[in-house]
């Protein structure tokens, strides 16, 4: 798959849920409404749709949410598409992947690895106990890292996500650097990106991680390296760790010019672009019966409507986000 602009599509973020688990104040409104459950795809329809897209050349599906956790029996899903992992005329799926809050993965860590994956994202925006029920609104940090040390002790990689908020965490980093650094994790941190109404103003929340890496190097030496996942993060060896910091930069720097990224929700919507309204419906186009060949071609389409990019600008989201729909919609 070719987008407009050249850009070769081989990483599909799956959605399986818009449901989750907490109410993080950067996500979610705290009175949030959900989806209906009628309106989701099935898991079956899902993993139909994920075959579609490894057939056209998808090298890496990340499964995400809300939290994807809390959807039941969401280990057959991983199972079905690990089976495709290093098969196909493309070379198959190479890596399935997960990003989770971590609330549920002490109970899911063993099943995940047994069923394919091997690398997992958490997100952990903090370190502290009472700062992280604030963040979230009422989550418990101590089973988020009972989470995290499960999924390292099942065989799983993990690399720690943290949004970065102006006055919530941003005196935390270099704790949380050292603290990945002692347990083997790579960390990444990301800018807050204006998506949904959560009942405050993004603008408030905005801490350009520009800044944050300048005083990060007050401490640490931060080498630029060619590493990458496959996804936005530009990524520093930490020479005192031996670990990397990744950051992902969609306010002051923004990342389309090599987006490989398209994202499906678990009503079956593809959204080429996180920051674009623009979208394809592949339930219809999957319950309407269509054969590979159609689903192909409405896929291939989608495609072909790519946009060059999003344009989040922050001070233009002090009374409305630039996106209606919640990030927990598209797949976080």
């Amino acid at each position: 798959m070719i987008d407009p602009f050249g850009r070769s599509i081989t990483y599909l973020r799956v959605s399986v849920t818009d449901r989750c688990d907490l109410r993080c104040v950067y996500c979610m409104a705290e009175d949030m409404t959900f989806l209906p459950r009628s309106e989701l795809l099935s898991l079956e329809e899902l993993d139909c749709l994920c075959g579609a897209f490894i057939r056209l050349g998808v090298t890496k599906i990340r499964i995400t949410g809300g939290e994807p956790l809390v959807r039941r029996d969401v280990t057959t899903l991983f199972r079905s598409l690990a089976a495709r992992l290093g098969s196909g005329s493309h070379g198959g799926l190479r890596e399935l992947t997960l990003t989770t809050n971590g609330t549920q993965l002490a109970r899911h860590a063993e099943a995940l690895h047994a069923a394919g994956v091997r690398r997992v994202n958490v997100s952990l925006d903090t370190l502290d106990a009472a700062k992280f029920a604030a963040i979230t609104r009422w989550g418990r940090l101590d089973r988020v890292l009972d989470g995290i040390f499960a999924a390292r002790a099942a065989g799983l990689a993990v690399k720690i996500n943290a949004v970065a908020l102006r006055d919530l965490n941003e005196d935390e980093f270099d704790a949380m650097l050292a603290w990945c650094g002692s347990h083997g994790f790579d960390l990444c941190l990301i800018e807050t990106m204006p998506m949904g109404e959560i009942g405050a103003h993004r603008s408030d929340q905005y801490l350009p991680l520009s800044l944050v890496r300048s005083r990060l190097r007050r401490r640490w030496t931060l080498a630029e390296t060619s590493y990458s996942t496959g996804g936005p993060a530009r990524y520093f060896d930490v020479a005192e760790t031996g670990t990397r910091i990744g950051f992902i930069t969609p306010m002051t720097h923004n990342f389309c010019e090599t987006c490989n990224r398209v994202r499906l929700t678990c009503t079956g919507t593809l959204f080429m672009c996180l920051g674009q309204d623009d979208a394809a419906d592949l339930r219809r186009v999957l319950r309407a019966g269509a054969d590979d060949a159609a689903l192909e071609e409405a896929i291939l389409a989608a495609v072909a409507r790519k946009p060059k990019g999003h344009d989040f600008i922050i001070d233009r989201c002090r009374d409305a986000p630039a996106v209606a729909r919640h990030m927990s919609v598209t797949g976080g």
